[in-house]
């Protein structure tokens, strides 16, 4: 039997860590070709070791997602290294600090959209430009559970995640006959260095917040690789424009 992504090649924004970095490592681990792409170039490196370390094929490119020369040139450098580009995971994102909306500094919401929102819009502009010329594709766009409910206390975090849905669903309907599938995942609380900074590392935190979740327990950013290695498949060929939770059961 082969591999599921055996052959395929994927560019994954936000490799550097958490659940960027494991859902390229199991992306790699179904045979899938990788490039690793982020700000921090010594993590990114990590995440490629890593990948080569356990026997798959990966290469890195500095990337900030809010630079369109820079997000145009990570295109180029997947194709130019590998020799396509089949698929790709828009998983970069930044969270706010808690705080009511009339207290948000302007400034903060400013680079939460521009990371947010404009960082999937520029991946998908110049993914969905290539794909278009090259036999299609999949794309998978990182939304969140706060996607698809509100935050209290993360409204614009919240908003952008709402708005990473709008584009996946739209720009699914447009390219569905150009064989390009766009869906979202929206991960719950998942076990990474950005959940710690929110439960503070506190173990009677992290014990309140897992009662809260139906299944009892934080879900694995490798959960999370595997939901978006079967999106990037041809398994999944017939699922586009769909927000699809991976929460525990948080939003049921």
């Amino acid at each position: 039997m082969s591999a599921l992504l055996e052959d395929k090649i994927v560019l994954v924004t936000g490799a550097s860590s958490g659940i960027g970095r494991e859902a390229a490592k199991v992306i790699a681990a179904h045979g899938a070709k990788v490039v690793a792409a982020a700000r921090r170039e010594a993590e990114i490196a990590e995440t490629v070791r890593q990948i080569e370390s356990a026997g798959g094929a990966a290469s890195y490119v500095i990337t900030d997602v809010t630079d369109a020369s820079q997000v145009e040139r990570a295109v180029q450098h997947t194709v130019s290294t590998f020799g396509a580009l089949n698929a790709a995971f828009n998983n970069a994102g930044v969270i706010e600090e808690p705080s009511s909306l009339h207290l948000v500094d302007s400034d903060d919401f400013d680079h939460i959209v521009e990371v947010n929102l404009r960082g999937v819009f520029l991946c998908m502009k110049y993914e969905i430009a290539y794909m278009l010329e090259n036999r299609g594709g999949a794309i998978i766009n990182d939304s969140s559970y706060n996607g698809v409910r509100g935050n209290r206390k993360r409204t614009i975090y919240s908003a952008t995640k709402h708005a990473v849905l709008g584009l996946t669903k739209s720009a699914a309907v447009d390219y569905a006959r150009k064989d390009i599938r766009i869906n979202a995942v929206c991960p719950g609380p998942i076990d990474t260095e950005m959940m710690h900074s929110l439960d503070n590392d506190n173990p009677a935190d992290r014990t309140a917040i897992e009662q809260w979740i139906p299944q009892g327990r934080y879900g694995q950013p490798t959960e999370v690789g595997e939901l978006v290695a079967f999106l990037c498949s041809d398994a999944s060929s017939f699922i586009t424009g769909q927000a699809i939770s991976i929460d525990g059961g948080v939003t049921a």
